[in-house]
């Protein structure tokens, strides 16, 4: 497992908002833009933490349970984020294995922790 943060953000705001914390946290940050390129980086180079977007386009809770099934992958802590009122979407994340599933708000506010909390793990 690398010491890096792989992230899925559904648009450039998001990706905007991870990426600053990263970096100003210090932390590698590796920002993809679909469900294959998430789960095709993960596998090929497993970073210590995974960042979903469950607003992304495509089946983020899909991608979620496939990263979960890998053997390569099972491992790599999942947290995923959405609006509070998609509840929905935090029900099948959840259902697919993320460790911790956030509304969109207290994802927001607990970012650079976040990220640092899994800083150096294996």
């Amino acid at each position: 497992m690398r010491d890096y943060v792989l992230a899925w953000a559904a648009d450039l705001m998001a990706a905007a908002r991870i990426r600053g914390a990263a970096q100003a946290g210090g932390i590698e940050l590796r920002l993809v833009r679909g469900a294959d390129e998430l789960l095709a980086t993960a596998a090929a180079d497993p970073p210590r933490l995974v960042v979903v977007d469950l607003e992304a386009r495509g089946e983020p809770a899909v991608a979620i349970a496939r990263l979960k099934a890998d053997a390569a992958t099972a491992a790599v802590p999942v947290v995923a984020y959405a609006p509070h009122v998609r509840e929905d979407a935090i029900r099948a994340a959840r259902a697919a294995g993320a460790e911790r599933v956030l509304a969109r708000g207290a994802f927001v506010r607990d970012l650079a922790a976040i990220l640092r909390r899994t800083e150096h793990t294996e």
